[in-house]
């Protein structure tokens, strides 16, 4: 196995098991109101976050590395504040992160060292997937603040011994 096919498979599981089963564990009880709950007038509710990560995800793998069209529509992203349950908000996100995983699943590791063009952007497919990643991550963090700030509940990922290791994870 190269360092590209390693690549290729900690971006899989990050971006379809670890990122998403830590989200689904923070918003899947979250009321209507506490998804579409804005801190003021330039956050994003968690529910935006849900549908940016499904954008964002689409148009930089499933169109950038995958060659689909782009049918990304990133303005309504944010500009939406309610209509979606919960649930129906994850679906869109688990949709967008299984076409994804479709994609690097037979994605041949050498499109990685390839010249592309993603939001107007000049990236290499390598750039381009490392981005996602790490933007996935950054709003996941978001993500979890905003559930843990409205439920007032410790999300409880890791189950830690009296020496401090993780002797289990809750995801």
């Amino acid at each position: 196995m190269t360092v590209a096919d390693d690549f290729l498979q900690a971006s899989r599981r990050f971006l379809v098991d670890e990122y998403p089963r830590k989200i689904q564990r923070a918003v899947v009880g979250m009321s209507e109101v506490d998804l579409w709950w804005r801190p003021n007038d330039v956050s994003n509710s968690v529910g935006n976050l849900l549908l940016h990560l499904a954008g964002n995800v689409r148009q930089w793998v499933v169109h950038g590395l995958g060659g689909r069209p782009d049918v990304r529509r990133r303005a309504e992203e944010f500009a939406r504040n309610g209509g979606l349950s919960a649930a129906e908000a994850l679906t869109v996100l688990r949709r967008a992160t299984d076409d994804a995983d479709a994609v690097l699943a037979g994605l041949d590791p050498a499109r990685l060292e390839e010249d592309l063009e993603i939001q107007g952007l000049a990236v290499r497919g390598l750039d381009a997937l490392y981005h996602v990643v790490e933007h996935f991550s950054m709003h996941t963090g978001q993500i979890l603040y905003l559930a843990k700030m409205r439920s007032g509940t410790d999300l409880g990922f890791y189950v830690v011994d009296e020496e401090g290791k993780v002797v289990d994870t809750r995801w």
